[in-house]
């Protein structure tokens, strides 16, 4: 039996009810790319970025969601796990929807990242997981034609899980303090 209460439906039901014309997926994807381009787990910060999606202001309940949004994020990424949980459509969506919510996570995503991102220095590895994501952005045209679109999906989603990871490694943890030059 499909679990109509998933903790994506639920947080969809909120924001639509309050008048929020904004996917989980995207407001997930926007958190994660700010945290990941160093912006930080300051609450209010978060809040005011989101606001930008949410286009008028959030109630309690929608601030709460958002709160506790950004609380399990920071546990996953300063934490031991080596991947994300995505908020996504569960399984028993149609492909497509999924699709669609999985492009707009990525949409979200770089739109966090791009926002808090200014005169980062970034690697080579790093500009390669932000062209993935632009890639990936525009996933529901590729399912749509493709036999395995299920597997494509889930590849694409195990990518996603970990990709993030990586750009909020190299630019989010702290550096290593520079060594003060020896004075001769």
């Amino acid at each position: 039996m499909p679990n109509t209460h998933s903790p994506y439906t639920a947080f969809a039901t909120l924001l639509s009810s309050n008048g929020h014309p904004v996917s989980p997926a995207e407001l997930h994807g926007l958190l994660l790319g700010r945290c990941c381009a160093g912006a930080g787990f300051d609450a209010e910060a978060w809040l005011a970025d989101a606001a930008q999606l949410l286009e008028n202001e959030p109630s309690d309940p929608v601030r709460n969601a958002l709160i506790g949004l950004q609380e399990m994020v920071k546990g996953e990424l300063t934490g031991e796990d080596i991947a994300l949980v995505l908020l996504l459509p569960g399984d028993e969506a149609a492909l497509l929807d999924r699709a669609v919510a999985l492009g707009q996570w990525c949409q979200g995503f770089l739109a966090g990242f791009g926002q808090h991102s200014g005169g980062l220095d970034l690697s080579s590895d790093a500009k390669e997981v932000l062209q993935d994501l632009v890639a990936i952005s525009q996933v529901q045209e590729a399912l749509e034609e493709s036999e395995d679109g299920e597997n494509d999906y889930m590849e694409v989603m195990e990518y996603l899980r970990v990709a993030p990871l990586l750009l909020f490694t190299e630019l989010a943890k702290p550096a290593a303090p520079e060594p003060k030059p020896s004075l001769h």
